[in-house]
């Protein structure tokens, strides 16, 4: 009996210990010296605390594979192998960071509107690419550039502004000299494409040097160096940032980028706007051919079987018909017209080669005797000598046919005048001059000074002005806009022929102006006295 009790006490008691324990309403913690704080758990370990031991593990002895084509169905590009379109071949080279804003979308759609003017551009730019393209390439540079005489000069060569920026790259006169670009008589080396490009080149890298930025090197390529520093130098004062988008530019600067970033987009993409890119082949279009000795323009591109508008575009550099042995005799060529001009030019008679020379006039000689005796019309001895249509002024060196042939081919599409003259001064205005002042010292006109200078209006004390005061003799030489000096009292002597657009012009004043301080004055007659009055407006732009 007793042992049945115990047993079922047990089973009581097992019950019970398997039964789950009702929650316990929350008690008070304890006082904290009564608390009992375990050790804290130590953190688990790593799996792998230390790199692995090659030399350690057990040796593989699973199935080897070898797979052939790890990246099957994902296109790739082998970057050392050049692509057939020189096109392509631009593409892999972008490397200046992209600018996205309306001035952009706006050139976009300014060129996409224009398919006829782009494909015109594109064709020229074909007989160039590959050589500038090659060139920026070997020296790091993004082939972004390659595109900028596109927003320059629309790739012609013979491309002259207003400021007397010339060729491809479109150099003034004074930067091409530091450059080292010469321009003489008879050749200017601003239009010459190997030449021009490896200064264009040599300048966008200084410029880069400078700002460490493409956008603000290409600004400063466009608005002059000092002026860009200037605008960062002010905006830095001002707390401001001193990006490309950021700087106080004017609007032609402030759109440069945008026309190279819009090109470089439709480049890019063409379709979506419509644009076809014709195949460029990427390989040389032009070589260096040296040792011709003195030749004839027109022959030379006789000889090498090709348009002397082709040889020109390849060659336009020359200001004359003749190319002299004293520039070293060399030319460009198509590549593959090479070997037909060697051939034929060796079968040629050297002594035929030219058909024009240099000649020396006697004192008092006029050019109007000089043509004749040469059997030349006036207007074609002046055109290949560079002489204004309206000048009679005879130079002291010309170049003169020695045939019939010559003298009645013909015109060649050459940039005939010479350029002008690149030892230019640097003029600091000093307290109480004026443009006009200026312009009388240096014997040039109030308009040539702001032509030179980006159009400057204000002068201040120590603002520092380009001068060539050589450009004066194109300006006297002109004999319909030649005019009278002005007599005692700011008044102007007035000639036959004058007009007053003429005369405002020569004293950059106004039209309205002439007629203001001369009682509306409408028609002239020779002898009649205006009152011209430079100065007085100078002071007034400066207020």
């Amino acid at each position: 009996m007793i042992l049945r009790r115990s047993v079922w006490a047990l089973v009581v008691l097992l019950a019970a210990c398997a039964a789950p324990r009702a929650p316990q309403p929350s008690q008070p913690a304890a006082p904290a010296h009564h608390a009992v704080v375990p050790p804290p758990a130590p953190p688990p370990q790593s799996a792998i605390s230390k790199p692995l031991d090659a030399t350690r593990l057990p040796p593989f002895n699973g199935e080897n594979k070898v797979v052939e084509d790890p990246l099957r169905g994902v296109p790739t590009i082998d970057l050392t192998v050049q692509p057939d379109d020189l096109w392509q071949r631009i593409r892999r080279g972008w490397g200046m960071p992209d600018l996205d804003n309306k001035r952009v979308r706006a050139m976009m759609a300014y060129y996409a509107s224009r398919p006829d003017y782009l494909q015109r551009m594109f064709e020229r730019s074909r007989r160039y690419l590959y050589h500038i393209v090659d060139e920026l390439e070997k020296r790091g540079m993004p082939t972004e550039l390659a595109l900028l005489p596109m927003v320059e000069s629309a790739y012609n060569p013979m491309a002259y502004s207003r400021s007397h920026a010339s060729g491809i790259w479109q150099f003034i006169p004074p930067t091409g000299k530091r450059y080292s670009l010469k321009q003489s008589w008879w050749y200017d080396e601003r239009r010459d494409i190997v030449a021009s490009t490896n200064a264009a080149l040599d300048y966008l890298q200084d410029l880069y040097d400078m700002h460490g930025d493409w956008q603000l090197a290409l600004a400063s390529y466009n608005w002059g160096e000092n002026a860009v520093a200037r605008a960062i130098a002010r905006n830095r004062k001002l707390g401001l940032p001193t990006d490309y988008s950021s700087l106080k530019m004017p609007p032609e600067t402030r759109n440069y980028v945008p026309k190279l970033q819009a090109l470089k987009n439709i480049i890019n993409d063409p379709k979506p706007f419509g644009i076809t890119l014709d195949p460029i082949p990427n390989q040389p279009y032009f070589v260096t051919v040296d040792g011709t000795g003195a030749i004839d323009v027109r022959l030379a591109a006789k000889l090498a079987e090709m348009p002397v508008d082709d040889f020109i575009a390849l060659n336009p550099g020359f200001n004359r018909p003749l190319i002299p042995t004293s520039l070293d005799s060399r030319i460009v060529l198509p590549a593959d017209k090479v070997d037909v001009f060697r051939a034929n030019l060796e079968k040629y008679d050297s002594k035929a080669l030219v058909s024009w020379k240099t000649y020396h006039p006697h004192r008092g000689e006029r050019l109007s005797h000089i043509a004749q005796k040469f059997h030349l019309s006036l207007a074609e001895l002046k055109k290949v000598n560079g002489i204004r249509r309206y000048s009679n002024h005879t130079p002291s060196l010309l170049v003169v046919p020695t045939n019939s042939a010559a003298a009645h081919a013909a015109p060649l599409p050459i940039m005939y005048a010479p350029p002008i003259p690149a030892s230019g001064r640097v003029h600091v205005v000093r307290r109480g001059e004026s443009l006009w002042t200026i312009s009388r010292h240096y014997g040039v006109t109030v308009n040539d000074l702001k032509r030179w200078n980006h159009h400057v209006g204000v002068i201040r004390p120590g603002r520092r002005l380009v001068v060539y005061p050589g450009a004066a003799r194109h300006y006297r030489q002109r004999r319909d806009y030649q005019l009278g000096k002005t007599s005692s009292g700011g008044k102007y002597v007035v000639r036959s022929g004058d007009t007053l657009w003429d005369i405002s012009r020569h004293y950059g004043v106004t039209v309205k102006e002439l007629k203001r301080w001369n009682d509306d004055v409408s028609g002239l007659r020779p002898g009649q006295r205006l009152v011209v009055r430079p100065d007085a407006r100078s002071d007034a732009d400066a207020q």
